[in-house]
């Protein structure tokens, strides 16, 4: 093979696993990161009093974070900053961390909502949302 057939539109061959891991790489930093971070920090800033708040509280972060934190970059417009490499990759991972706080503070106040209500039924406190948002 001569130079001329080399540089004809032959490409070097290129390993999927290698193009997949970047992928699972890009992917983690970009969103597994972030919202895990924003999990365990709000954990650890107010504990749960029973395994179930712990577990409503964790999947409502992760998915605040992930959601929330997608919604952010796609209104921001910030798209641009995932393409630019490991750096903008952190600047997103701290938006969306940020998106997974809200998510911790709705479920902890939803839960101490209805703890003050416990001996309420459900009509009684369907009547209570509706005076509240009124």
């Amino acid at each position: 093979m001569d130079a001329s057939q080399l540089s004809s539109g032959m490409s070097e061959p290129t390993s999927s696993t290698a193009a997949g891991g970047y992928l699972l790489y890009k992917a983690a930093v970009a969103f597994g990161i972030p919202a895990g971070l924003a999990a365990i920090v709000v954990m650890l800033w107010v504990q749960p009093k029973s395994k179930r708040e712990w577990t409503m509280a964790l999947i409502c972060t992760v998915v605040s974070s992930v959601g929330g934190g997608a919604m952010a970059v796609e209104y921001l417009k910030l798209q641009h900053l995932a393409v630019g490499g490991v750096v903008g990759l952190m600047a997103l991972g701290g938006l969306i961390f940020a998106c997974g706080l809200p998510g911790w503070v709705i479920v902890r106040a939803g839960f101490a909502w209805a703890d003050k209500r416990k001996d309420h039924d459900l009509g009684e406190l369907a009547r209570d949302v509706k005076e509240v948002l009124k």
